[in-house]
């Protein structure tokens, strides 16, 4: 699924414009960079947890030359499962209906 049918499953679950869904996506993928980016994590309840997530220096191949690099310490965005979302996708759980 890509931006485009999210936008449109919404739409239809929410029963709203296609602007107003595309508009309630991007304020929240925002929010979530937003707060991740300043080191808070962002837990949906149900759905899983968006964090930062700290990445040690190590050093890598140049798989061309074969010659070692030095990749420097950095920080990455994280995203954990919830428990709900991963019942669902394992196919114990059915997942939530719109009513």
């Amino acid at each position: 699924m890509n931006k485009a049918e999210l936008i449109e499953a919404i739409v239809k679950a929410a029963d709203i414009t296609k602007a107003q869904a595309a508009k309630a996506i991007d304020g929240v993928t925002a929010a979530i960079v937003k707060a991740v980016s300043k080191g808070d994590p962002v837990t949906l309840v149900g759905f899983g947890t968006f964090k930062p997530a700290k990445r040690a220096a190590r050093t890598g191949k140049n798989p061309k030359t074969g010659e070692a690099l030095k990749i420097a310490a950095t920080t990455v965005p994280k995203f954990s499962a919830g428990s709900g979302f991963k019942q669902a996708v394992s196919g114990k759980k059915k997942a939530a209906a719109k009513k």
